[in-house]
C-alpha cells in the first residue's frame, strides 16, 4: 500500500535517477571497452597505414600490424584489374630472390599463391604457403585483395619482416598466363619498388592542449618537373613578433592526385646568425638557389610516404619562435616521378600543430655518428664496409644532466652508398639496448621514426653508431663530406629535456691516417702522395686499392684513436681533452635475437594455388 503511494508521488525524480544510472553504466562500459580494445589486435578490416604502390596510383596498399600474433594484414586495392599482380618483398627491391604473393588468371579462372623468384627471376610455387588469402572482393572502386603473413615464416625462401625499411615490389600482369611458372618477371612492363616502414611502433596518441594552433608550410602551386627525381626548396617565414611556442604534432598535407609522386618532405629552421634569408621557390640543386639557404639545416619536421602524424611526448615539445631563433623556414619536397608525368601541379607540405602553453621540457635534436670529414672513407668495390662514430662516455659525462635524457624518436641518415645503420647504447662497457636499427636502410627513404620504447641515456653512457656501405659500382674511394657523392653516417636523435649538447660525433685521428698513407706508399709500387699540402681526398684518390690497402684501412678504423666532437649548438666544444681519445671499450655485446623457428612449426598451407572466388561488396 505504501509502495503504491510512493511511486506516483515523484515520477520526475525516478526518471532522472534511471537516466543517471543508465548514462553512468554506459560511461563505465565505454571506458571498459576502450581499455579492452587497447590491448587487442587490430581488426582485419582496419587498415591505419596506406601508401600507393605505383606512380599512377593503380595499386593502393593498406596494412595493419598485430604484434601479439606477429602478423601483418595486407589489403591491396586494384583500381584497374587486368590479369593479375605480383606483390612482395626483397632485400633491396630486386625482383630476383624475392618473396612474392601472386594473383593471376588463365583467362577463365583466377588463382592466388605464395611464390619466390630465383636469381634469374623465374617464379616457383613455395612449398610453404605463408601468404594466406582472406578475401577477394569486387567493388565500385576496384578489386580488394585481403591477405596476411607472419613476420617470420621460418621458411628460408621467405623475407623476414623486421624493424626498419621494407622494400616492397609490385608488378601488373597484362595478359593471361597458363600457370605461375609461365610468368616472366623480366617481361613485365609495369613493375616497380615502394619503400615503407611496415612495423609501425604501437605507441599511444598523447593528449593535445586545448589552445592548439596550426600552421601549414607548403610551396604554392609548384609545376612538378617531368623528370624522375626533383628536390624542391621553398622559403617562408614566421610572423613578426612570433614568440616561443612548442610544436606538439605534425602531419602531411598532400595535394589530391599527387599521393604517388610526393615521396618525402622536411621543414628546416634557418641559422639565427643571419638576420634575413632570400625568398626562393625552385629546385634545390639549381644554380639560382641562394647560397644562404644551405644554412637552414635545423630539422623541425620530416615525413616520408606511408607515415602518419608525428606526436611529441606529453611532457615535451619542439621549441620554435622567440628570441635567439630564426624566423625563416625552408621546406624541402622530394618528388619521385619515374614516369616523367607532365602537367602536375602541387601544393603539398606539412601542417604544424603548436601551442603557446609550453610543456615542462623543450625537446632537443642531437647528432650522433661521424663528423663530416674526408678522413672517414670507403674503398671502391666494397659490398660491406663498416664505419663507426662514437658519442663517448667522457662526452656524456660532462654534457648530460644527472637525470639523463630520454630518446623517443630517431632519423637515420647516409648518402647514396648507405645500406644499414644502427645505434647501440652501452653502459660501463656492456651493451644495453639498440636505440634504432635499419638493416635494409635506403637513402631514398628517410623519415623521423618514433621508437617502440623510450631509451634513457645517462652521464657516462656510450652511443655507438655504425653504418654499412656498398661501393661495388664505384672505382674511386668515397670520402666523408656534405656532397651527395660523398658519405655521411648520422643518427639525429629526438629527445628531452634539451641540453647544450647538440653534436656528439667522432672521426679517426688525422695523425694516424697520415701514418696509413705512408705505410701504403712504402708497400706499393705506385706512389701515394703524402706531402702535407695534399688534401686527404687527393691522397685517398691516389691509393692503389688492393687487399693490403683495404685490410689495413679496416684495421685502422677499428683501433686508431679518435678526435671527439663534443659540441654545443654554438659549435664550441665542451671543456676537456678531445684529441687522440681511445675507442670506448666494449666487454659485453648484446645477444643475437633468438628465433622461435626451431621450436615451432608454422602451418603449411596446400602447395597448390588457391582458386580465387570474387565476392561482391554489399551495397550500402
Amino acid at each position: 500500500m505504501g509502495r503504491r503511494q510512493v511511486r506516483p508521488s515523484c515520477p520526475a525524480f525516478r526518471l532522472r535517477e534511471v537516466a543517471s544510472m543508465y548514462f553512468t553504466m554506459l560511461a563505465v562500459f565505454l571506458v571498459i571497452l576502450v581499455v579492452a580494445l587497447q590491448g587487442t589486435d587490430p581488426r582485419e578490416n582496419y587498415f591505419p597505414y596506406k601508401v600507393p604502390l605505383d606512380p599512377q596510383g593503380v595499386l593502393e596498399l593498406s596494412w595493419n600490424v598485430s604484434y601479439h600474433q606477429e602478423e601483418v594484414h595486407f589489403q591491396i586495392l586494384v583500381k584497374k584489374l587486368k590479369y593479375g599482380l605480383l606483390f612482395g618483398m626483397s632485400d633491396r627491391g630486386d625482383f630476383e630472390n624475392a618473396d612474392l604473393a601472386v594473383l593471376w588468371s588463365d583467362g577463365a579462372q583466377s588463382y592466388f599463391a605464395d611464390a619466390w623468384s630465383d636469381r634469374y627471376g623465374q617464379l616457383h610455387m613455395d612449398t610453404q604457403q605463408s601468404y594466406k588469402l582472406l578475401q577477394a572482393q569486387k567493388s565500385t572502386e576496384g578489386l580488394y585483395l585481403l591477405f596476411k603473413r607472419p613476420f617470420d615464416t621460418c621458411d628460408p625462401k621467405d623475407y623476414l619482416i623486421e624493424d626498419g625499411t621494407v622494400h616492397l615490389i609490385y608488378g601488373i600482369l597484362e595478359k593471361p598466363v597458363p600457370s605461375l611458372q609461365a610468368i616472366n618477371v623480366s617481361a613485365l612492363r609495369q613493375k616497380g619498388v615502394q619503400r615503407v616502414q611496415l612495423l609501425k611502433p604501437d605507441v599511444g596518441i598523447p593528449s593535445l592542449p586545448g589552445d592548439l594552433k596550426t600552421m601549414v608550410i607548403r610551396a604554392p602551386n609548384v609545376s612538378i618537373p617531368s623528370q624522375e627525381t626533383t628536390y624542391w626548396c621553398y622559403m617562408t617565414e614566421l610572423p613578426d613578433g612570433f614568440g616561443k611556442h612548442h610544436i606538439v604534432m605534425y602531419e602531411p598535407v598532400i595535394t589530391k592526385g599527387n599521393e604517388a609522386i610526393v615521396h618525402h618532405m622536411e621543414v628546416f629552421q634557418c641559422a639565427p646568425q643571419f638576420e634575413t634569408f632570400p625568398n626562393y621557390s625552385g629546385p634545390c640543386d639549381s644554380k639560382m638557389k641562394p647560397e644562404r639557404l644551405n644554412y637552414c639545416r635545423h630539422v623541425l619536421a620530416a615525413w616520408a610516404m606511408g607515415a602518419q602524424a608525428f606526436y611529441y611526448p606529453e611532457d615535451a615539445g619542439l621549441a620554435f619562435g622567440g628570441p635567439g631563433t630564426s624566423r625563416y623556414l625552408r621546406l624541402e619536397v622530394h618528388y619521385h616521378n619515374p614516369l616523367e608525368l607532365k602537367g602536375h601541379y602541387d601544393s603539398s607540405g606539412i601542417r604544424l600543430f603548436y601551442t603557446a602553453t609550453l610543456r615542462p621540457f623543450d625537446a632537443g635534436i642531437m647528432e650522433l655518428g661521424l663528423v663530416y670529414t674526408p678522413v672517414m672513407a670507403i674503398p671502391p668495390r666494397e659490398s660491406h664496409f663498416y664505419l663507426t662514430g662514437y658519442c663517448t662516455d667522457k662526452c656524456t659525462q660532462v654534457a648530460l644532466p644527472p637525470t639523463g635524457i630520454h630518446i623517443f624518436a630517431s632519423q637515420l641518415h647516409t648518402h647514396l652508398t648507405g645500406r644499414s645503420v644502427v645505434t647501440i647504447l652501452s653502459r660501463e662497457g656492456k651493451e644495453q639496448e639498440i636505440v634504432n636499427i635499419d638493416r635494409h636502410y635506403s637513402p631514398h627513404f628517410q623519415e623521423i621514426r618514433m621508437l617502440k620504447k623510450v631509451v634513457s641515456v645517462f652521464p657516462g653512457d656510450v652511443l655507438r653508431t655504425t653504418c654499412m656501405y656498398n661501393t661495388e659500382d664505384r672505382t674511386k674511394a668515397t670520402v666523408g663530406g656534405f656532397g651527395i657523392t660523398e658519405e655521411m653516417c648520422v643518427n639525429y636523435i629526438h629527445y628531452y629535456p634539451q641540453t647544450e649538447l647538440e653534436l656528439c660525433k667522432s672521426a679517426i685521428d688525422l695523425g694516424y691516417l697520415r701514418r696509413y698513407f705512408k705505410l701504403v706508399n712504402r708497400f706499393n709500387d705506385d706512389d701515394v702522395c703524402t706531402c702535407p699540402e695534399t688534401s686527404v681526398t687527393q691522397q685517398f684518390a691516389s691509393v692503389p686499392w688492393n687487399s693490403f690497402s683495404r685490410d689495413v684501412l679496416k684495421s685502422l678504423y677499428d683501433f686508431a684513436p679518435i678526435s671527439m666532437h663534443c659540441n654545443k649548438s654554438s659549435a664550441v666544444r665542451f671543456p676537456g681533452e678531445w684529441e687522440k681519445q681511445p675507442l670506448p671499450t666494449i666487454t659485453e655485446v648484446l645477444p643475437e635475437p633468438t628465433s622461435s623457428c626451431e621450436h615451432s612449426s608454422r602451418p603449411h598451407f596446400p602447395t597448390s594455388p588457391t582458386v580465387v572466388k570474387l565476392d561482391k561488396a554489399a551495397k550500402k
